[in-house]
Formats: structure tokens, sequence, C-alpha cells
């Protein structure tokens, strides 16, 4: 980090061991990425009833280069963090997640998708309900009606293309789902 850390206590007493633990996280986060320029990490308490207990707030701002990082972890309706170091933990896992998304962009690694196999129809069993699929490396590929997400399985035909996602099934390869493409697209 080019800057010190920055660490902010608002409506609670400065902790030693709570600055303890946020300055370890925080030089854990230069393993993850050498060019942070600064961090300001922010832990506040929400005062409730007594009875409730105290619930908190941690924000991490990070400057690296080209972008301001923000990571936050609030109480909610659903999930109060009425544990101050749960809390910390859990802004620190997030902004290191952001770190890492970060460095790989800056890497010009981007998370390709596998795109969906293609293939045609090559066979239709409507009293049963399954069909064939030829794919382009000239392999038979089984799927189920039920397979079928775009389309209605009685009004497809032989030879409609189709693109499909392939598992392992109990009887070999088959198409989990099964999408119909190009000018043959019927709407359910």
């Amino acid at each position: 980090m080019k800057l010190p850390l920055q660490i902010t206590f608002r409506n609670m007493e400065k902790s030693t061991a709570m600055e303890a633990d946020v300055r370890v996280k925080a030089e854990k986060l230069d393993e993850f990425c050498a060019e942070i320029m600064s961090c300001r990490v922010m832990v506040e308490s929400h005062h409730r009833h007594h009875h409730e207990g105290n619930q908190y707030h941690v924000r991490i701002d990070l400057t690296v280069p080209g972008a301001e990082l923000v990571a936050r972890r609030e109480p909610s309706a659903h999930h109060a963090y009425t544990d101050v170091y749960v809390a910390i933990r859990d802004a620190f896992d997030n902004m290191r997640r952001q770190l890492e998304d970060y460095a790989r962009r800056r890497r010009g690694e981007v998370k390709h998708h596998q795109e969906p196999s293609h293939g045609h129809i090559s066979e239709i069993n409507r009293e049963q309900g399954y069909g064939r699929i030829a794919t382009s490396d000239n392999r038979e590929i089984y799927f189920h009606s039920h397979s079928v997400i775009n389309a209605k399985f009685a009004q497809l035909d032989v030879g409609v293309e189709v693109s499909y996602a392939e598992e392992q099934g109990e009887q070999g390869p088959q198409a989990s789902t099964v999408r119909v493409v190009g000018k043959h697209h019927y709407v359910s």
C-alpha cells in the first residue's frame, strides 16, 4: 500500500484488538494486488435496543490504478452482523474477491464461458417423449421432451437446428437443455 491504512471507528470505542485484526487483513490484500494505493476501513456500531445487541457496519474503500473498489457489510433485515469480527471478515472477503477480479482484468484475463454445442434433431419419438440430436462430430445425443426449454416438444421436427448442453446420463451422453435456434424458433 502506497498510503498508510486509515481505520475509523464510529459510535464505538476504539479497540486495539479490532484494529490489529483489520491491519492483518488489510496487509493480506497486498498479496492479491500489489498496486493498492490507499485503503480506508470504517467500522461502525448501529445502536439498537440493549436487549437486541449492537449491529455493526463495515466499509472498505480501496483505491487502485483506474478504480475505486468498495466493499461493505452492513446489517439488514435478513442478516444482522452482531459480531463485529464476522462483519470485518466478510467485508475483507468481499474485497479480496473484487481485487482478484480487478487483477485478472488488468492482466487481460477474462473468464470465457463455453459456447453451447450445436446440432440438429435427427430423431423424434413423440409417443415416448424423447429425441436425438446429431452433433457436428457425428455423435447422437439423447434428449427428453422436458429438456426443450424454448419450444414445444410436439412441434419439433427432424432437421431443426438446436443448441444444447451436454452431460453424462445413466446410459451415455444426453442433452440437459435443448434450445431451438434460427428460423425454426417456436415460442411456447
